[in-house]
């Protein structure tokens, strides 16, 4: 065991990785001598060489599809955009090509490749800089969508997309690149399991990167009104992990989703119609979600006021139809 931030813990994976595969390259704007804008990728380079860690020019859609190629031929490359919306030139890139390629190729041609995004608030960063793009990627038949919440996962989830045959949009939440922890930088579960964080009785709170802290967080205070709360990290968007959600949601009549990016046709959404399809007869009260306001991220003074806090997923939790009345959920037999 040793203390790490997650930005440590991703470098560890990328030497890991590097060191265990030497068809695992890593490639970006800035990730060599610089070691990247955060300093995940720092000191790859004068371990690997600048065969195996180099820096690309300003140009997101080459540098995706540069990678597209590489992945064709048999490498595993593992590359990085700068800020979230800084990949938005490469979106064609990725959906057109990234996404369909095995498919459209009957499977003849895959493309095992991870793109690493920094993404999400909370850093005090202006437009371009602070995006939640998930529900983009989620959206995208042939992509994996994968953000870590601890510095555990952030080493064995990545150590995941890059052994993965399938690209893998791997979104690391930059408000935590610092946040330390004990870990042991061993395998974890495979892509598609959530962890369920700290088990409840009482209601369901879903989250996923960024959110789980505010999750957790607003789990301890819940609990001083006596409300026992489950708190699930989904660690993967795409595969979702339907039956850890489901069960926990069985069991508890009550789900809360919380998300950063703005509310309307959002990752949330879809979990919130999966759980009432799969959960209906068990529900104690409407799934509801919390997230960002519908605006584009606000300047950095206001961040604080679009971001879901405490108390506002602690108002969304006295929505959920607490009272004394016995369970009134429908009887379901086998």
């Amino acid at each position: 065991m040793t203390v790490l931030t997650m930005a440590q813990a991703l470098n560890h994976a990328l030497r890991d990785a590097m060191a265990a595969d030497e068809n695992v390259l890593v490639f970006g704007e800035d990730v060599g001598a610089l070691g990247g804008v955060f300093r995940v990728t720092d000191g790859l380079t004068a371990h690997f060489g600048e065969s195996r860690c180099f820096d690309t020019p300003l140009a997101e859609s080459g540098i995706v599809g540069f990678a597209i190629g590489m992945a064709m031929g048999g490498y595993r490359p593992v590359i990085e955009m700068q800020f979230d919306a800084f990949a938005y030139p490469a979106f064609e890139q990725i959906v057109s090509h990234v996404a369909k390629i095995r498919n459209r190729t009957r499977g003849a041609l895959t493309v095992p490749m991870v793109i690493r995004i920094p993404y999400a608030g909370g850093i005090g960063g202006v437009e371009h800089h602070c995006d939640s793009s998930e529900g983009y990627y989620a959206h995208t038949p042939g992509l994996k969508v994968v953000t870590p919440a601890t510095v555990g996962d952030a080493y064995s989830l990545l150590r995941a997309a890059i052994e993965d045959p399938d690209p893998v949009i791997f979104l690391e939440p930059k408000r935590l690149y610092h946040v330390r922890a004990e870990t042991d930088l061993a395998p974890g579960a495979p892509l598609g399991r959530a962890a369920v964080l700290r088990p409840g009785r009482d209601a369901t709170l879903v989250a996923y990167g960024p959110s789980v802290a505010i999750a957790l967080e607003t789990a301890s205070a819940a609990a001083a009104d006596g409300r026992d709360i489950e708190v699930i990290d989904l660690r993967s968007i795409v595969p979702f992990d339907d039956e850890t959600v489901t069960a926990s949601v069985r069991k508890t009549g009550r789900c809360l989703v919380i998300q950063e990016s703005q509310g309307f046709a959002g990752v949330g959404a879809e979990i919130a119609a999966r759980v009432q399809e799969r959960c209906f007869h068990h529900l104690l009260a409407p799934v509801l979600r919390v997230g960002g306001f519908d605006i584009p991220y606000p300047a950095p003074r206001l961040e604080r006021l679009y971001l879901p806090s405490v108390d506002r997923v602690l108002d969304y939790l006295d929505r959920l139809q607490w009272n004394d009345a016995p369970d009134t959920r429908w009887a379901v037999t086998a």
